[in-house]
């Protein structure tokens, strides 16, 4: 059986769990007060949630009802 991770690489189920022991061992190595910083930065760099469901059409409303007042 092979999985399909991010990027579209494929693998193994062996390669895919080891990857997978990796990935959390790296991330529970590193000090809590890193991991906070590294998702408050995530976090920052996210889109606005109204763009991030609805695109571009939120926004120019507000900007069409801005130009208005």
């Amino acid at each position: 059986m092979t999985i399909m991770i991010q990027g579209g690489a494929l693998m193994s189920t062996n390669d895919y769990v080891k990857y997978i022991t990796q990935t959390f061992v790296k991330h529970f190595d590193q000090p809590k007060s890193e991991r906070r910083e590294l998702r408050s930065k995530r976090k920052d760099e996210r889109p606005p949630l109204l763009y991030h469901w609805f695109g571009v059409i939120p926004y120019a409303f507000m900007m069409i009802f801005k130009k208005r007042r």
